[in-house]
């Protein structure tokens, strides 16, 4: 009865395929907005398979001609998404592995380590501020220097130091409020403005500061610093999820740990 349906290794393959791409899509979106999206559109897929099967030409062409024009308008409403996943595709599952140095070596490029006189600087500056309760949210640039934020933000190139930090921080200084970018031994801007996660099952507790921390480290390979005005806790953000730093020593290793 089913003689006529052949399954050979290729269809396997081919569905395999098709499977671990709309896994990636899945993790690449969930918890945002644009999952309802998705999960309409692969729903509106399936009508029109069934539709087609079943040689309903009229209505398969009507909804032919839709999914044909409707990749345009998901390149321009998912385009967030779709970067995000380039920059993923492109940092984060390549840093700090072997096909990513190579390709370092190839072109001649370098990544931007820490020292240890750098680290030193930076916790100790978290540390104060944590006991002080400044607010603080501390960018450290991996792969990427991160133009397109420091942009936003006004040019320091100085050499990090434990008092410049908290003196930008301070909460009456004109650059406290804002991100701090930090590049090898030096800090590239202050004031700068980060993307804001569009997750929307971030607890309550979260502020601002772990929302733009969360958006950066969701588009790039960076990490983030976030000391907490109200509860003068340290965070340390990366691959798009937080975790609550309980020691100074804690915190180092941390830092320590992104830049292999």
């Amino acid at each position: 009865m089913l003689d006529f349906i052949k399954i050979g290794f290729i269809d396997i393959l081919d569905i395999f395929l098709v499977g671990l791409l709309i896994y990636q899509a899945y993790k690449l979106i969930k918890g945002t907005a644009a999952m309802n999206i998705f999960t309409g559109i692969i729903v509106f897929y399936f009508i029109w398979i069934v539709v087609k099967a079943l040689h309903m030409d009229l209505l398969g062409a009507i909804l032919g001609q839709v999914i044909g024009v409707g990749v345009l308008a998901l390149i321009i409403l998912f385009q967030q998404e779709i970067r995000r996943f380039l920059l993923r595709l492109g940092t984060r599952y390549m840093d700090s592995r072997q096909q990513m140095r190579l390709v370092r070596a190839f072109f001649g490029q370098q990544q931007k380590g820490i020292s240890l006189e750098v680290l030193d600087e930076i916790t100790l500056a978290c540390r104060r501020m944590a006991e002080t309760r400044t607010g603080a949210l501390i960018v450290m640039a991996r792969s990427s220097s991160l133009e397109f934020v420091a942009e936003t933000g006004d040019r320091i190139d100085a050499i990090v130091s434990r008092r410049l930090i908290e003196s930008i921080f301070y909460k009456n200084a004109p650059l406290h409020d804002g991100a701090m970018i930090i590049y090898g031994q030096k800090i590239i801007a202050a004031r700068c403005t980060l993307p804001i996660t569009e997750n929307p099952h971030i607890p309550a507790h979260y502020g601002m500061r772990h929302r733009a921390a969360l958006g950066l480290t969701e588009q790039s390979d960076a990490t983030v610093i976030v000391v907490s005005e109200q509860r003068g806790e340290i965070s340390f953000v990366s691959n798009g999820e937080i975790k609550t730093i309980k020691s100074i020593n804690e915190l180092r290793l941390a830092i320590e740990n992104s830049y292999k």
